[in-house]
């Protein structure tokens, strides 16, 4: 199994929206990168939700419940989306600041590479994280 992390701004599509659609279409990814991660996402893949620009946290995961196929927003066949479906909301969401402050996770992709929408989570930073939301 991979781990992933997505970033939505809440003002577009929140948290609890998701929720109420049960489902998602990740699409509308114009970085290659990005790109990259969802076309190595995985049925059963587990995917933390983050809030970004207002909030900036990860309130939740997710599961891939349908692997890469071309983006239907656009004819350009250099683009894909994944479907993803919720899975469980954190019982204490984990800030930016916190992810910044912990030497364990310092490393994150989310750190390094912060404009990155899509991107890939090491097990020990997706166990860790879990450990700080108190959800594990």
């Amino acid at each position: 199994m991979n781990y992933w992390l997505v970033k939505s701004e809440p003002f577009k599509y929140s948290w609890e929206q998701f929720v109420k659609d049960k489902k998602a279409v990740w699409d509308g990814v114009r970085n290659y990168a990005a790109r990259n991660n969802m076309r190595a996402m995985k049925k059963g893949d587990l995917v933390l939700f983050y809030h970004s620009n207002e909030g900036l946290e990860i309130v939740g995961i997710a599961k891939v419940v349908k692997e890469a196929y071309q983006d239907p927003t656009t004819d350009d066949t250099a683009w894909s989306v994944v479907e993803i479906a919720p899975f469980k909301a954190l019982k204490r969401p984990v800030t930016l600041a916190q992810i910044k402050a912990d030497k364990q996770l310092s490393e994150m992709q989310i750190i390094k590479l912060s404009r990155l929408s899509v991107s890939a989570l090491k097990a020990n930073e997706f166990d860790h994280i879990l450990a700080l939301s108190e959800t594990k």
